[in-house]
């Protein structure tokens, strides 16, 4: 990846202004403190616990965003910040290059100097140097150049690929902060035959019978079990169900609504087997649950316009490996909050009426009984 290209992808994710340099600093300063936590214990695990390596590539990448929001704050390109870094005591190989024709790369790479451990501390010390910088002092450029410097040695000794950090990072942070463009969201089962897709708009009739339980209709017939919140404290967690409408409306995916209403892909045995079965079911049933517990301690995120990123990244966890995680994390943000607002109408009313349309990627209520 070229770095004025992961400058241009990750610029439309920066929402600070450009005078706000101090959360810019601090935002480095934190991620840094990540980078040396997470590397020192990929170094001492190594293989014994993969997810170190991603947790090491991540933290660089968070790192590498302020780094570059910081550089453009400072009025110099990250590219011209590194160039500069890399210019001296590198060693330097030339490779033949695909695009444009004719033409040569240059990778330039650090020497091998100080121990890992003395490696990371001048990663913090070049960091906590930065927590003084002004646009207008005369050192900036030579503070920059000595953090990117000591990034660069700390990315070699941990042995972690700056393109993979810079990719990946570009990934995340898009899919986080931008919305998506509806027509390149995934389809998952498009391919399908038409009595094995999610349908495109549905429309669910949910009551409440005696005894707290409430009940699923789908085209005038009974579907599912009835619920109860199962719980002493009557949280309203019989209704939970809105969320899995919503992961179909949104997301189009949910594998416990494919099974209430009897759209799973059996015309493929793997895709049955690995994306609709019961372990899908019990990922996508655990995730709500987990979800739910953490937004009873908020109001049910009323009046909340966004989600935490550790709660998007745990849920990002849940679904490692299935067809889903191949949505954006905006997506999941999308799909959560408009559940929690159809789920809080229809605690409140216990009951309703939801329709999902998929086209739009919308989740709507309306009460019972209205037109």
């Amino acid at each position: 990846m070229f770095i004025a290209e992961y400058e241009r992808l990750t610029q439309e994710t920066d929402r600070f202004r450009q005078e706000e340099v101090n959360p810019i600093l601090l935002g480095l300063f934190g991620e840094v403190g990540g980078v040396m936590a997470a590397a020192k214990k990929l170094r001492r695990e190594g293989t014994a616990f993969v997810g170190y390596r991603r947790a090491v590539e991540e933290e660089f990448g968070d790192a590498l965003w302020y780094f570059a929001a910081l550089c453009r704050r400072a009025g110099v390109p990250l590219q011209e910040v590194l160039a500069a870094a890399s210019s001296q005591h590198y060693v330097c190989s030339v490779a033949a290059a695909d695009d444009p024709p004719g033409a040569v790369s240059r990778v330039s790479s650090p020497q091998p100097s100080g121990s890992f451990d003395e490696i990371l501390l001048s990663l913090g010390g070049n960091a906590a140097d930065l927590l003084v910088l002004t646009k207008q002092a005369p050192d900036a450029l030579a503070r920059l150049t000595a953090f990117a410097d000591s990034f660069l040695r700390a990315l070699n000794a941990a042995g972690i690929s700056f393109s993979e950090v810079a990719s990946a990072n570009v990934r995340k942070v898009r899919g986080r902060f931008l919305a998506p463009i509806l027509p390149d969201l995934p389809e998952f089962d498009g391919t399908f035959p038409e009595e094995e897709r999610l349908p495109r708009e549905f429309e669910i009739v949910i009551r409440q019978r005696s005894g707290g339980r409430s009940v699923l209709e789908m085209n005038g017939v009974v579907i599912g079990d009835p619920l109860t919140d199962n719980i002493a404290d009557r949280d309203g967690y019989r209704f939970h169900d809105v969320f899995h409408f919503a992961h179909a409306a949104v997301m189009h995916w949910s594998p416990t609504f494919r099974a209430l209403i009897k759209r799973k892909r059996k015309s493929d045995p793997v895709t049955d087997e690995t994306q609709d079965a019961g372990r899908a079911i019990v990922v996508e049933e655990g995730l709500s649950a987990f979800v739910f517990s953490h937004a009873k301690t908020l109001a049910f995120f009323e009046n909340q316009s966004s989600l935490s990123f550790d709660l998007l990244k745990t849920i990002r966890q849940f679904v490692d490996g299935y067809e889903v995680d191949a949505c954006p994390m905006k997506l999941w943000e999308d799909a959560i909050l408009q559940g929690y607002d159809v789920f809080r109408r229809v605690k409140r009313e216990e009951g309703g009426i939801v329709r999902g349309d998929r086209n739009r990627r919308k989740l709507e209520f309306r009460p019972l009984g209205a037109v």
